[in-house]
């Protein structure tokens, strides 16, 4: 286990179905390699088919009671599972009411990551537990936020890939890639994807140079903090949700900011963060750029 000074925790959503737990599991095991607490946070929705009660009548008080009678199940099951996990874990639980997307928010404001569970069922929409929360959490969530799959991602050798444009925010989820690649002892593979057909063929070298300096100096500036990693540079051509899709098929995490260069303005989150979350096959780590405070 990693120790840290920091003992902000990693939050979890948990998933009312006690068969999906693949999030559970991966903020239970980051938690240890971090050395810091897991909090457990289920919003209270409507009791799923096991805690119905036949003998409640459709009063607000007895619904209600309900409602918090199955939640704390929920995460009485949850916590069971952490415990037995990682037993040197602190746990915890946080039964809330409200939308789950407002409470995983506020739960950012002092963790260290927040991570929901997903269950693909198509292309174009994702449920996690009982509400769709992934896209407007990774948006506005103060902290990385990692979407993990289900079933599990088997992976064939220990790497995390990390999409880099040379903007701000993918230096934040360079930055944090590193950090993940130190704790799980594995390889990171910084990703430059590039579209040759958006420059002309007689400035293709000259392009493909620009791509791979943007590539190495928002790298070279964030590596001495973990030296012991090793980083590969990969500039690779074609769509970036593409490419870093084909490149994360076997890996530990895709880890993007949650904007970068050639967004569209007005959008909820960066098009290609919301194109891996619905290619990917690992678990997705968006992360934000958070400004440095101007002097006064």
């Amino acid at each position: 286990m990693v120790a840290s000074t920091d003992r902000r925790p990693v939050v979890v959503g948990v998933d009312p179905d006690p068969a999906r737990r693949m999030a559970l599991a991966w903020a239970a095991d980051e938690a240890a390699r971090r050395g810091v607490p897991l909090r457990l946070v289920h919003a209270e929705g409507t009791p799923t088919r096991g805690y119905r009660r036949r003998e409640v009548r459709p009063s607000w008080e007895e619904w209600n009671e309900a409602l918090h009678s199955a939640g704390e199940h929920v995460l009485q099951e949850a916590a069971a599972f952490g415990e037995a996990r990682q037993p040197k874990v602190e746990v915890s639980g946080l039964l809330a009411e409200g939308d789950p997307v407002w409470v995983l928010r506020e739960q950012a404001r002092d963790a260290t990551a927040v991570v929901v569970g997903s269950q693909r069922l198509s292309r174009v929409k994702e449920v996690l537990g009982s509400a769709s929360v992934a896209l407007p959490l990774m948006a506005h969530a103060s902290c990385p936020v990692v979407v993990v799959p289900e079933p599990e991602h088997i992976t064939h050798e220990p790497y995390f890939v990390v999409g880099v444009d040379g903007s701000p925010h993918s230096a934040a989820a360079v930055d944090f890639a590193l950090e993940e690649a130190a704790l799980h002892g594995a390889v990171l593979r910084a990703v430059y994807a590039w579209w040759p057909g958006h420059f002309d063929v007689r400035d293709e070298q000259a392009a493909r140079e620009e791509c791979r300096r943007l590539l190495s100096e928002t790298v070279a500036g964030l590596t001495p903090a973990h030296p012991g990693v090793e980083v590969r540079h990969e500039l690779l051509a074609g769509h970036p949700v593409e490419v870093l899709t084909k490149a994360s098929a076997h890996a530990l995490g895709l880890v993007v900011g949650t904007r970068g260069h050639g967004g569209f303005t007005g959008m909820l989150l960066g098009s290609v963060s919301q194109g891996v979350l619905h290619h990917a096959r690992c678990p997705v780590i968006t992360v934000p750029h958070t400004p440095a405070p101007e002097p006064e």
